[in-house]
């Protein structure tokens, strides 16, 4: 019977393959589609945890803070957002964003003027491009679950502005996290009543009239408009750690 072993894999009949791994590595006329296959992705997956361990390890207390990447500079969250990056800093906290434009670069901005450590987690994307130039220490990744994990690994708490899909995302993915004690004493503030009023509305109604989540979970949230009061969360959260 037919057969190879590859590793601690195993081939017998049809599935034997007519080439090695280091073949078509050191073999520059072989075929590329090797690099896309799944075995191949769990190292790159690898790697990336490798790059974002090694990268943050020495960070320090960390906030991450999220919002939209549409923000312009003349909208009332610009410069919001710059303030929170700047009195995080004060407080001796680095400051974590997705390193894009819009409020990550004015919280990054608020960082890095403030003299604090301003830190871009990106993403490949096809419509956004780089890092803001604001970023300190930018780490580009291939992967979003490898992204959010370094959010929330080197993160004492998120403080949330207004944003749209990819901010809903980070925001329930902490509070589920939270909610089911894989994360403790981890605050998340979203800032801007006026923006996160109907959503909250919404949870405290139909989602607890209905059973879906408890009056503990809606405690794990809170909504403000006083950058001060966000900073005072995360200095607590820090002290309970």
């Amino acid at each position: 019977m037919k057969s190879k072993s590859k590793g601690p894999v195993i081939q017998r009949r049809d599935q034997v393959d007519g080439t090695t791994t280091d073949q078509r590595l050191l073999d520059s006329r072989g075929p590329t589609d090797w690099v896309h296959t799944d075995p191949w992705r769990v190292l790159r997956i690898q790697s990336e945890f490798v790059e974002g361990f090694g990268a943050l390890a020495d960070l320090g207390p960390a906030v991450s803070v999220f919002g939209s990447a549409r923000t312009p500079v003349d909208d009332p969250s610009y410069p919001q957002a710059q303030e929170v990056g700047r009195a995080l800093a004060a407080a001796g906290f680095a400051v974590i964003t997705g390193g894009g434009p819009g409020v990550m670069e004015a919280a990054n901005r608020g960082a890095s003027e403030a003299g604090g450590v301003s830190v871009g987690l990106g993403i490949e994307l096809p419509f956004e491009s780089g890092l803001n130039d604001w970023v300190d220490i930018g780490i580009n990744f291939r992967y979003f679950f490898v992204r959010k994990t370094m959010f929330v690994k080197y993160s004492q708490g998120f403080v949330v502005l207004p944003g749209g899909f990819g901010t809903l995302d980070e925001t329930f993915e902490a509070l589920t996290l939270a909610q089911t004690q894989k994360v403790t004493a981890f605050p998340v503030v979203l800032l801007g009543s006026a923006y996160w009023s109907g959503l909250v509305e919404w949870l405290s109604g139909r989602v607890l009239d209905d059973g879906k989540i408890s009056p503990a979970d809606l405690d794990r949230l809170v909504v403000t408009d006083d950058v001060d009061e966000a900073v005072a969360r995360m200095v607590e959260a820090r002290a309970s750690s």
